[in-house]
């Protein structure tokens, strides 16, 4: 096993052999490759054309294809193209081998999402080399999606010990990505809305549960130390650069319009739009939720108390109107908070 250390998470990882898949119409072509690959202890996997290497892609491991671009039928680019599709979010690294030399050629393979290219006739070292820094790559890639799903995983089994939270992160995260899709945030944004709602209370998986759970009222200490939860949350997600961009929001979700929130006291524009949409999600499912300390308030109840306090300063009045112009609807064809 190779361990890798990242931040607070260490993640094992097997090491295992890494496939190529090798496409070219002829045989030759293949061979001469399969031979270079193998002696530097690839496995491969060869196809005489498209179709049989998205059958190949589909149910053999690979983890990275060498295309010839001239092949009869679908060529190399539209191979390319399909093969990173198939791959969706995950990194699969495409390598076109072409005698085609000139701008439009190189611009057309960039489109079809090539991640490199090799002239023909190539040189033996430098594809090898393209080869193991595209691989290279592709790990470090995956290390990073083991360690995000860790942390993503974590903050649901966090809350799955507390009946009174259970699901609360998971809602804020549907609703807050359903409420960046009402204002028109684009798809990269509406992802990190999702991970930023799954992550927004994790810094608590560092607090005492005797705090979290007290029925009755908390004392000053207490208060203040429930209020660090969200730099404990920057500080666990820091380490994991997917995670950088939404930073801001975990810490900010408990700022207020006016000022008087924290950790910062930041307040206005000077809140992260994030940490803006956090804050009014995360406060309508609080409401609408059962918690040791009080009874849940009715859909209807609490968006019209949010509505009543929307101009006293604890959220963006203006975006405020928005979620209440989204809830409105779906409230009347019988919305529900747990659903």
């Amino acid at each position: 096993m190779v361990y890798f250390f990242m931040g607070p998470f260490t993640c094992l990882i097997e090491k295992t052999t890494q496939g190529i898949l090798v496409v070219d119409d002829l045989q030759a072509n293949n061979d001469l490759l399969e031979a270079i690959f193998v002696k530097e202890g690839f496995t491969v996997q060869s196809a005489r054309g498209a179709v049989e290497a998205i059958n190949i892609f589909e149910k053999h491991p690979v983890d990275l294809a060498v295309v010839d671009v001239m092949m009869p039928g679908i060529d190399g680019f539209e191979l390319c193209s399909r093969l990173k599709q198939k791959a969706g979010k995950h990194f699969f690294p495409v390598i076109l081998l072409t005698a085609l030399s000139d701008r439009n050629s190189r611009i057309k393979g960039l489109e079809s999402g090539a991640d490199d290219f090799i002239s023909k006739p190539f040189d033996t070292l430098e594809l090898l080399l393209k080869i193991r820094s595209l691989l290279k790559l592709k790990t470090l890639q995956e290390e990073l999606d083991h360690s995000e799903n860790i942390i993503l995983t974590l903050a649901v089994a966090m809350e799955a010990r507390d009946p009174y939270t259970q699901g609360h992160s998971t809602r804020v995260s549907k609703l807050s990505v359903d409420f960046s899709t009402f204002l028109g945030l684009s798809e990269k944004e509406r992802e990190e809305m999702k991970k930023a709602g799954i992550l927004h209370d994790i810094g608590k998986i560092c607090l005492s549960q005797s705090i979290l759970r007290k029925p009755g009222p908390l004392t000053t200490d207490e208060q203040e130390m429930i209020k660090t939860h969200a730099l404990l949350g920057e500080d666990l997600c820091r380490p994991l650069v997917s995670m950088r961009r939404i930073l801001p929001a975990i810490r900010h979700h408990h700022e207020r319009w006016d000022g008087k929130g924290f950790p910062d006291g930041l307040a206005g524009q000077n809140i992260p739009i994030m940490a803006r949409i956090l804050s009014i999600v995360d406060s309508f499912d609080a409401m609408v939720s059962v918690r040791p300390y009080r009874d849940q308030s009715s859909v209807r109840s609490a968006l019209a108390m949010m509505k009543g306090e929307r101009d006293c300063g604890q959220w963006d009045a203006e975006l405020l109107g928005y979620f209440l112009n989204m809830m409105s609807p779906l409230v009347e064809k019988g919305y529900k908070a747990d659903a």
